[in-house]
């Protein structure tokens, strides 16, 4: 058999075999999952409670990891042990509006735009007709919000200051006080929250 046919059909054989290959599902997962997140080798180690060396050993695929290790890293991942051995997701995936987490309050509604979770952060779409009103929850201690109008017209009040918003306007505010959202206009509004959780201290 010739030589070029031989290295296609070793070349072919690789291509199929990879997929199935949990050790390097592994260590393409745990790297897409971490660039997504937008952390480091040393920041997600450090999440861990791993050496960075560790780490960059599964990234590479050379590393022969412990169930406890798998656990830590699925752990400071947010993700389940199936995942990271599990054949990797496509790059890029859709959500459909009725997939993503929606919950009212009163006549408010509050869609959570982030349907992977992403430690530290939320990100949420408030919907408010005309007249309609929230009570926001305060946070922890040391946590900041962002506050932007999309549409209509947006009232905050927090410790005792209240700001008006109009398209565009952005408010920045602790998120660990108490606060409350509010409608004036004479449309509905739509606007966008997002905040950046402070640790919890023990």
């Amino acid at each position: 058999m010739p030589s070029s046919v031989v290295t296609f059909y070793q070349q072919a054989v690789i291509v199929i075999i990879m997929p199935d290959d949990p050790a390097a599902n592994l260590a393409l997962n745990i790297k897409q999952l971490r660039e997504a997140r937008g952390l480091t080798q040393q920041q997600i180690a450090k999440a861990a409670a791993l050496p960075r060396p560790t780490w960059a050993n599964l990234e590479s695929g050379a590393a022969n990891p412990t169930l406890l290790v798998l656990m830590k890293v699925a752990g400071a991942l947010q993700v389940t042990l199936e995942e990271l051995v599990g054949p990797p997701r496509a790059v890029a995936r859709l959500y459909r509006a009725d997939q993503l987490p929606l919950r009212r309050r009163g006549k408010v509604s509050v869609r959570r735009l982030l349907p992977d979770p992403i430690a530290g952060m939320e990100l949420e779409r408030m919907e408010l007709p005309v007249g309609a009103s929230m009570a926001g929850v305060p946070h922890t201690p040391g946590t900041r919000e962002y506050l932007t109008c999309e549409t209509g017209q947006l009232e905050l009040t927090a410790s005792g200051e209240r700001w008006t918003l109009e398209p565009g306007d952005v408010v920045v505010f602790r998120g660990d006080q108490a606060h409350g959202y509010r409608n004036p206009g004479r449309a509905a509004a739509v606007a966008y929250s997002v905040v950046t959780l402070a640790r919890a201290t023990s």
